[in-house]
């Protein structure tokens, strides 16, 4: 456990050996979907599928980092990054998913991990952040136990080429929205609408973590850190009335979203509140399984954005910031504070949530490292006639958050590294080309890089190995009010 006090000026420091870095996807940025011996993946398929993706827009080109990732190496060098999060394109190396490598997807990854060392930059690679190659969706995707399999394959082949270079392995990225949204909802590839398909996923990706932590450690030099990456959200309870009812609609939203797949890992069983269609079915988990799933982790990546609150309503009379809840308890419903700020995305900015998930998570599992995978914002960002590009705005959000994250240290949080979201604009998902989360800014026509504000915030942060004071009149956090 490390303490931290406030320094002379104010600032609040973190830890020496702190890693400092920032986070991409490979779908979102490489472009060259047709390069090399690449496969179709099934955000290929979803996003070249009419009315799926805002504006139409497609991962083909993104920001082509797999033509630029000297340019994108060197930017990371220049804001003092010791870390880079990323993602391998499971297509890329395996085109169907299955069988034959294709060395020439190996090489690009080869190429940017010496590019990383040269600038003494740490790779913390993903293997899936949500890119599976389409002809095991043909087969069923997640939905199918045998997806698992290949996919410990996967992580079997891409260790066995670049694991004597990777600082720490990533297993999956946010499987409660593969599963969610990919499945339940159809807003994210591969855009189904099957709560047992989805419910099937829930397993099948956990297990796949399980398998494919096992191929790593099997193929890895002993002590390579190899974990898992989940979205989080505090649920938290506001109002009065029927606090009984909200109470237990706050045990199954929390289960729901964060225990579904937390303490699978953590505790080797589902949780005991999530709502039955989420849950797989017995049939699906085999002997084993579980205790596959739960081998002990080296550490848990969080990603955080903002939380989830609920109060007593009428989920058939909703009124102004109400919306219905998922797994919905009668007389309770989502709420949104008129005091709390929203981003473009209509996200809640909330960094107290983060401190909170923090310290928990901290509790329940002692002694787990913690790094924060990926927290960052949309904004309305634009290139001034000065070619500068001033995102106040997501400035203002790092500055809350990364303090959220220095206090939850001096209080105990087991945090040993934070990876903004994200290094570049980029294509992000279902809503295209039209949300701008980088802390440098994207002209996807010349695919110019210009550095934004927040890059300049956050390369100051990063040198200083401290967030500076609050001195911008934000609100003290809740928990000192």
């Amino acid at each position: 456990m490390t303490t931290l006090a406030s320094s002379t000026d104010g600032a609040l420091p973190f830890p020496p050996g702190f890693v400092w870095g920032a986070a991409t996807a490979a779908y979102q940025i490489e472009g060259a979907a047709r390069a090399d011996g690449r496969g179709p993946s099934v955000w290929d398929t979803f996003s070249h599928t009419p009315g799926k993706v805002r504006g139409g827009d497609t991962g083909d080109i993104a920001c082509d980092s797999y033509h630029r990732y000297q340019e994108d190496v060197a930017l990371m060098a220049s804001l003092g990054l010791n870390a880079y999060r990323f993602s391998v394109s499971w297509p890329r190396v395996q085109p169907g998913g299955r069988g034959a490598v294709n060395s020439r997807g190996l090489d690009y990854y080869r190429a940017l991990l010496d590019q990383l060392a040269d600038r003494g930059i740490a790779p913390a690679v993903t293997l899936y952040h949500w890119d599976l190659p389409q002809e095991l969706q043909d087969e069923g995707g997640w939905a199918a136990r045998d997806t698992a399999y290949r996919f410990a394959e996967f992580a079997e082949i891409t260790g066995a080429a670049l694991g004597d270079r990777v600082a720490r392995w990533i297993t999956l990225n946010e499987p409660q929205v593969v599963a969610n949204n990919g499945y339940r909802t159809g807003d994210h590839a591969p855009g189904l609408r099957d709560a047992a398909a989805a419910a099937a996923a829930t397993h099948h990706l956990l297990l796949g973590h399980g398998l494919a932590v096992q191929a790593l450690r099997a193929g890895l030099p002993a002590g390579t850190p190899a974990g898992v990456t989940l979205d989080m959200h505090p649920v938290r309870v506001v109002g009065d009335g029927r606090a009984d009812l909200v109470e237990r609609a706050r045990l199954i939203t929390d289960a729901n979203l964060n225990g579904l797949f937390l303490e699978p890992l953590l505790h080797g069983r589902y949780p005991a509140h999530a709502e039955a269609e989420l849950l797989p079915p017995e049939s699906l988990i085999a002997d084993g399984d579980l205790e596959a799933v739960s081998q002990p982790l080296d550490f848990l990546g969080v990603n955080y954005y903002s939380p989830v609150y609920l109060r007593a309503g009428d989920p058939r009379d909703l009124r102004a910031n109400e919306h219905a809840i998922r797994g919905g308890v009668p007389g309770v419903v989502g709420y949104s504070p008129e005091s709390l700020e929203r981003t473009p995305m209509g996200w809640l900015v909330d960094p107290d949530g983060l401190y909170e998930l923090l310290v928990r998570l901290s509790k329940d599992a002692p002694g787990l490292p913690l790094y924060v995978t990926e927290n960052g914002c949309a904004a309305e960002d634009y290139v001034n006639p000065e070619g500068a590009v001033n995102d106040v705005e997501r400035v203002r959000y790092l500055h809350l958050h990364l303090d959220a994250a220095a206090r939850a240290i001096r209080d105990g949080a087991s945090l040993a590294g934070y990876f903004v979201w994200s290094l570049l604009d980029n294509f992000e998902w279902g809503w295209g080309y039209q949300k701008r989360f980088g802390i440098v800014f994207v002209d996807f026509g010349t695919q110019r890089r210009t550095p934004k504000s927040s890059a300049r915030f956050y390369s100051d942060v990063i040198r200083a190995n401290a967030v500076p004071a609050r001195g911008d009149g934000a609100p003290e956090p809740a928990a000192t009010r």
